[in-house]
């Protein structure tokens, strides 16, 4: 069982670590809530509170974060630095969304968008001399901080005193109960109220302190280290914690504990607050509280511009006279825009998606769009709309065989307008521009494929529009076999292939002239034509000869001359109503194989290794099987000539 609970604590403590980075601020409190049962101990409820970035989800180093971790650890010491109590788990209570939005209309558009989860547990404990410290600390800061060093691997510490019993151990601390977001634009002033409440009414006075790190170097691992805390982060001059975000005035506190600053340079800033708890009786010091929290200035100037096309042109194949108008201008958040559309009508909208305006009448208007009209940081800009709809785009195809003319038929119609031209781009890397009223065009393709076909209409309204269509076009591959010797008497089934249908030319001699392999057996010497045909209607034809001789038998040359002049340059024999070679092998006069093969197409070209076969006569050796299954063997000379 202890093995079992020290992995799942193990497992907890991972994720605390895994999920700390996003954290971005937070402070530790407690209220006095009475006695326990035997009013020997004070019942405390210790409440934290963590602030992320809520718009934070995946960081360069510290990797995707979307959540708070629960619960989170805090520890109880004492004022000398033991801890006297296990570790107390604090769980999420609520979880508050802190949202501010820039609505200026001459600035650009920031957010900042921040959450504050609670987390709270109640301990108990006896009054004893110098009081206690409970403290919650943590791995690590966010990422790319402008006033801290290696922010992303600096820690936090976030503790709460409660007074020893020689002071007021039923003591309330101070907290900071004002929470919320706000956008900071560099160079202009801000205020932020960072002032505390106190149930007890003391007396709190308020300065800028320096925040603490978690008492580990570069650690990424959430740490517990006893009081007292004095380690700060490492600040990057010029910033500290006095001045952890510089500004011309720098940031100060009043005390009211009211932030002002005007910020001299964008980034994000920690800043940590520090509010002195005074008894107003005793005057006693009874603590000091603090909160760490992010600051991000924003850069928020822009150049407020107008804009939308300087040219409208109303194409639509719709005969509407409505125009939609988009809006590319640069403005605030709260910008205004004012439209005068040329037809004696104005619109003033905070909308900046396209705005619809419908016109009376066909025609050329101008109009003019104004950016923030009662505003210094406003901005104009003039176009034209055309609005001349009805411009309808089409065509129809006829034709779909490789190589035949395939016919292309303009259905295009212009209701406020006229077609004026038109522009085919026929997927062949040309295009053909054609002026005037013709609007049929034949075109030829020389491959079976699909095709993507376009047409660019050309009008007297400065109208233009594309329609694009993918045609595919058929093609047949007829083949009808290669060219055959065979012996009187013998068979052999025919070789088309290629398409769907199919016709042989002239019949005689085929077992069945519609199909692709009919059986051929005939005598006399022809030339078949096959006539191929698909389910589209595509054709093609081949050829092919069939040559008859006395056999069976292998007719052999005795000379050949491998001269290069294309004439008798290979000796090779040719088979009739042979159906299997065995070997075809060539030797010169001492006997040795200068050539072997069983393809009597290609024969021996006059070379031994590469180099030319000296003049001189040659025995051949030649074993084959004839379509009645009777071996045959030929021996024979054959002189080679240069």
């Amino acid at each position: 069982m202890k093995i079992i609970l020290l992995l799942v604590l193990g497992c907890c403590l991972f994720n605390l670590h895994a999920a700390g980075y996003h954290i971005i601020g937070g402070e530790i409190y407690y209220k006095t809530i009475g006695m326990s049962g035997d009013n020997l101990r004070y019942r405390y409820l210790i409440t934290l509170k963590l602030y992320r970035d809520a718009d934070f989800t995946c960081g360069d180093r510290q990797g995707c974060i979307d959540r708070f971790e629960n619960p989170v650890i805090a520890t109880v010491y004492t004022a000398s630095g033991t801890r006297i109590i296990p570790t107390v788990y604090l769980y999420i209570s609520q979880v508050v969304p802190l949202i501010d939005t820039l609505k200026n209309p001459c600035l650009a558009p920031q957010a900042q968008h921040l959450e504050v989860a609670f987390y709270t547990a109640t301990i108990e404990l006896e009054p004893i001399t110098g009081g206690y410290y409970v403290t919650s600390q943590r791995c690590c800061r966010g990422e790319k901080l402008a006033n801290i060093y290696d922010s992303e691997h600096e820690g936090s510490t976030y503790y709460t005193v409660i007074p020893g019993k020689e002071s007021r151990p039923d003591n309330n601390s101070a907290y900071f109960n004002k929470d919320s977001a706000i956008v900071i634009c560099n160079k202009m002033p801000f205020k932020v109220n960072y002032a505390a409440f106190d149930e007890d009414g003391d007396s709190l006075a308020y300065h800028l302190c320096s925040a603490l790190t978690d008492g580990t170097i570069n650690n990424e691992t959430n740490s517990s280290t006893p009081p007292p805390y004095n380690t700060t982060v490492r600040y990057i001059p010029p910033y500290s914690g006095v001045n952890p975000m510089g500004g011309n005035p720098a940031i100060s506190i009043d005390s009211k504990g009211m932030i002002t600053c005007t910020p001299d340079r964008a980034g994000k800033y920690v800043v940590t607050v520090c509010v002195d708890e005074y008894d107003r009786v005793t005057k006693r010091l009874l603590g000091t509280h603090s909160k760490d929290i992010l600051l991000t200035v924003f850069d928020c100037t822009t150049k407020i511009t107008a804009g939308f096309p300087s040219v409208l042109n109303n194409c639509s194949e719709a005969p509407e006279l409505q125009v939609a108008f988009p809006n590319y201008s640069v403005a605030g958040y709260t910008a205004t825009y004012y439209w005068t559309f040329g037809d004696g009508t104005d619109t003033l909208t905070s909308d900046k998606t396209i705005f619809f305006h419908q016109y009376p009448d066909t025609g050329v208007y101008k109009v003019k769009l104004v950016v923030n009209p009662k505003l210094a940081c406003r901005d104009s800009i003039t176009g034209q709309v055309r609005n001349y709809p009805g411009l309808r785009a089409g065509f129809t195809t006829s034709g779909v065989c490789k190589g035949e003319p395939i016919f292309f038929n303009d259905t295009s119609s212009y209701l406020y307008g006229n077609i004026t031209g038109r522009t085919w781009d026929f997927d062949l890397a040309d295009s053909i521009v054609m002026m005037g009223n013709t609007r049929s065009i034949e075109r030829r393709f020389n491959k079976g494929n699909v095709y993507t076909i376009s047409m660019t209409l050309h009008t007297d309204k400065q109208c233009e529009k594309t329609v694009t269509q993918n045609i595919r076009i058929y093609e047949v591959n007829p083949f009808a076999g290669n060219d055959t010797i065979l012996a009187k008497g013998q068979t052999m089934v025919m070789q088309g292939s290629g398409g769907d249908i199919y016709s042989w030319q002239p019949s005689d001699g085929l077992s069945d002239p519609t199909i692709a392999r009919p059986v051929l057996n005939y005598n006399k010497d022809i030339t078949y034509i096959l006539r191929v045909s698909d389910q589209q209607g595509c054709t093609g034809y081949d050829t092919v000869s069939v040559k008859y001789y006395t056999g069976p038998e292998m007719y052999i040359p005795n000379a050949f001359t491998p001269n290069g002049d294309g004439v008798n340059d290979r000796f090779r024999f040719i088979p009739v109503g042979i159906v299997q070679y065995k070997f075809f092998r060539i030797f010169n006069r001492w006997g040795q194989e200068i050539y072997s093969s069983t393809d009597f197409r290609s024969g021996w070209d006059g070379t031994y290794k590469g180099m030319p076969a000296p003049v001189d006569t040659y025995l051949w050796i030649l074993q084959g099987t004839d379509f009645n299954g009777r071996e045959i063997l030929k021996k024979g000379t054959v002189t080679l000539i240069r």
